[in-house]
C-alpha cells in the first residue's frame, strides 16, 4: 500500500436524491474508510430531495469538515458529477454512491492500484444485499449476483484477480481524465457510466477492475420496485443511443430486448404462418429450462425449497420488464439505432481496407 506521505488528495463524488434511509451509513463509510480526512474531499450532490436527505448531510457535516452539500438543480446523475467535477479539489476524483457502504480501505485500495497498474480508472465489484429482508429481496439479490441473471456483468459476479473491463460500478478516476475524454453526458439520465467508460476506451485510456476494492449495496426488495426499476434500466439501455456518437452500452445490455422482441415477433408472426408458433414455443422453453436449471443450483447452494420456486420468478421479472422497456424504447429510436448501425458498418469496412 502506498505510504501516508505519498497518499494524494481526493474528491469524492456522492450524487443522491431521496436517500435519507442510507446516506449517514454511505457517509460514515467513506470519512471512516481509512484514508485521513485531511486528504479527503466529499461532496454531496443533492438533486433537491424532497426528504430529510440534505438535512442529515448538514449535520453529518458539521461533525466532518471534509464533507460538503451542494445543489444540484436539474436533479440527475450525470448532472450532479459534473458539478462535482467542476468542484473538485483532488488529484484523483472517485464516484461513490449513496444506495452503498463501502469496505474499510476502499478508498486507498482505488488509488494503490491506480498509481501501480497506471489504470485510468479503478473500481471494484458490488455485493447486493436486500433493503429488506423478505424471501422475495433475498431471490432478487441473487439472482443480481448471478451470471444468467447480469448477463455476466464482472462487477456484479465478482473475479479472481484485477482484470481489465469496459466498465466498473462509479469509479476512480485520475483528474486529468475528464481533460481527455470530457465530461459525463447531461442527456442521459441512466447509463452515463457505461458510455462514459465507452469513450474512455475509445481515447486508448483503461479500466481496471479489482475484486478486493468491494461495497454493500441495498437493492429493492418489493415486486413492484423490483419491475418499474428494470423497465427504466431497459429503457435507458437503448436511449443513449440517441445521445452518443458511440456505442453506449454493452451486448449484454440488449440481450433481454432481444429474447422478448423474439418472442413477440414470432407470435405475431404465427398469426399468419403457424411454424412461427412453435419458434415461440422453443423460445420460451429453452428460457423455461435455462432458468430453471439457473434457480435449482442457486437454491441447492443456498438449501432452501422456497427459493426454488421464487427465483424463477425473479428471473422473469428481471428480464421480461428490462426487455420491454427496452424495446418500448427502440421503437422509439430507430433513427438513432439506424445511425449507430451505419456507423458500425463503415468502421467494420474501413477496418478490412486497411488490412
Amino acid at each position: 500500500m502506498t505510504t501516508y506521505n505519498e497518499l494524494p488528495r481526493v474528491t469524492v463524488l456522492v450524487p443522491c436524491r431521496n436517500e435519507a434511509a442510507f446516506i449517514e451509513r454511505c457517509l460514515d463509510s467513506i470519512v471512516h474508510n481509512g484514508y485521513p480526512e485531511s486528504l479527503l474531499q466529499v461532496l454531496v450532490l443533492d438533486g433537491r430531495s424532497e426528504d430529510a436527505t440534505a438535512q442529515l448531510v448538514r449535520d453529518f457535516q458539521e461533525r466532518h469538515s471534509c464533507v460538503m452539500l451542494i445543489d444540484n438543480p436539474h436533479r440527475i446523475t450525470s448532472t450532479a458529477l459534473n458539478l462535482g467535477i467542476a468542484a473538485a479539489t483532488g488529484d484523483y476524483i472517485v464516484w461513490m454512491s449513496a444506495h452503498n457502504r463501502y469496505d474499510a480501505g476502499y478508498i486507498e485500495r482505488c488509488i494503490d492500484w491506480s498509481l501501480r497498474s497506471g489504470a485510468d480508472n479503478v473500481g471494484g465489484v458490488i455485493v447486493a444485499q436486500p433493503r429488506d429482508n423478505t424471501a422475495f429481496g433475498r431471490a432478487i439479490v441473487l439472482v443480481l449476483a448471478n451470471r444468467f441473471g447480469n448477463g455476466g456483468s464482472k462487477f456484479r459476479t465478482s473475479v479472481a484477480e484485477p482484470v481489465w473491463a469496459d466498465t466498473v460500478f462509479g469509479g476512480c478516476y485520475r483528474r486529468d481524465v475528464f481533460a481527455k475524454v470530457g465530461l459525463f453526458n447531461e442527456q442521459l439520465v441512466r447509463g452515463q457510466d457505461f458510455e462514459f467508460n465507452m469513450r474512455l476506451r475509445r481515447a486508448g485510456l483503461r479500466t481496471l477492475l479489482v475484486p478486493t476494492i468491494r461495497s454493500t449495496y441495498f437493492a429493492r426488495s418489493t415486486p413492484v420496485e423490483f419491475l418499474k426499476h428494470n423497465w427504466a434500466n431497459g429503457v435507458w439501455a437503448i436511449l443513449p443511443f440517441r445521445y452518443s456518437d458511440v456505442v453506449p452500452v454493452g451486448l449484454r445490455h440488449l440481450a433481454p430486448m432481444c429474447f422478448v422482441g423474439s418472442i413477440i415477433a414470432s407470435m405475431l408472426l404465427g398469426l399468419v404462418m403457424p411454424p412461427f408458433r412453435f419458434l415461440a414455443l422453443a423460445i420460451l422453453g429453452a428460457y423455461g429450462i435455462a432458468t430453471i436449471a439457473a434457480s435449482a443450483s442457486i437454491a441447492t447452494r443456498e438449501r432452501s425449497v422456497k427459493l426454488a420456486i421464487i427465483l424463477p420468478v425473479v428471473f422473469w421479472s428481471l428480464h421480461i420488464s428490462y426487455g420491454l422497456g427496452s424495446l418500448w424504447a427502440a421503437l422509439r429510436s430507430t433513427n438513432a439505432l439506424l445511425r449507430h448501425a451505419a456507423m458500425l458498418a463503415r468502421s467494420t469496412s474501413d477496418s478490412e481496407l486497411a488490412r
